[in-house]
């Protein structure tokens, strides 16, 4: 890797996790088709990568939430409970069922754009305070798997997937994006210890591109924790928009490159 390359991608994790971070979003499910598109990594090791990205960015955003105080609570481990064996799920079809990009542009377009169009719609006009209940412990148990094996498959953060539902279910984007960007930061050292132990049984180039997913990564960290600083200082209306304006946006990226 030239010292370009590394410049870009430090330039890119942490620009991308200064503007996801407060909502809860690691950055990953956008520095996904930037590695791909910009930086040329290949599949399937942009996975592992990506993952990468998510072990060395997440302590930035984590360690703000910690000192804050706004870290741990029983959302932080209902989501753990369920992506951790979700990641482990999604490793293996990742390894030996290898699915293509193209359904999961697809599916992750139209999730987000309806999701994300909801959530604001939402906060523009607020529902009545007895129609936004949180999702039970089952349901949210079951939703964080789900985004668990998306994960595992394609290396994704998962609070651009658990945020917007969570939030826009009545959740208070303060509680949901410690617990999202944690539960994020274990899967992925699961996912990535995962990958070690598969390319020991699997064919092909399984490893992740370590000098470009650490300069990735350490850009990650600080744009995390600048992230994580500036949350509180945001009004809970102004989250709730980001993160409705992330979940369009990375609906609309997936969408466009399905169709080019």
């Amino acid at each position: 890797m030239g010292w370009s390359t590394g410049l870009l991608g430090f330039a890119a994790g942490l620009l991308i996790s200064v503007a996801t971070s407060p909502a809860g979003v690691s950055g990953a499910v956008f520095l996904l088709p930037v590695q791909v598109s910009v930086l040329g990594v290949p599949s399937p090791a942009v996975t592992p990568t990506n993952l990468l990205y998510n072990v060395v960015a997440g302590p930035g955003a984590l360690l703000r939430h910690w000192r804050a105080g706004r870290l741990g609570g029983p959302l932080t481990r209902l989501l753990i409970a369920g992506t951790v064996p979700g990641v482990l799920i999604g490793a293996v079809i990742r390894v030996f069922a290898v699915p293509g990009p193209r359904i999961f542009r697809l599916l992750i377009a139209a999730l987000l754009v309806p999701l994300g169009l909801w959530l604001g719609l939402r906060t523009v006009r607020p529902a009545p305070v007895r129609a936004a209940r949180a999702p039970s412990p089952s349901a949210t148990r079951s939703l964080a798997l789900a985004v668990g094996v998306a994960g595992g498959i394609y290396g994704i953060g998962g609070g651009s997937l658990l945020g917007p539902v969570l939030v826009g279910r009545g959740a208070p984007v303060a509680t949901v994006a410690p617990a999202a960007l944690a539960s994020t930061f274990v899967t992925s050292v699961v996912g990535a210890a995962a990958y070690a132990l598969l390319s020991l049984a699997a064919t092909g180039d399984l490893a992740p591109d370590w000098s470009l997913g650490l300069s990735c990564g350490t850009g990650g960290l600080v744009g995390g924790y600048l992230g994580a600083r500036l949350q509180p200082l945001l009004p809970e209306t102004a989250l709730r928009i980001l993160l409705s304006t992330l979940a369009t946006g990375i609906g609309a990226l997936y969408a466009v490159q399905t169709l080019r």
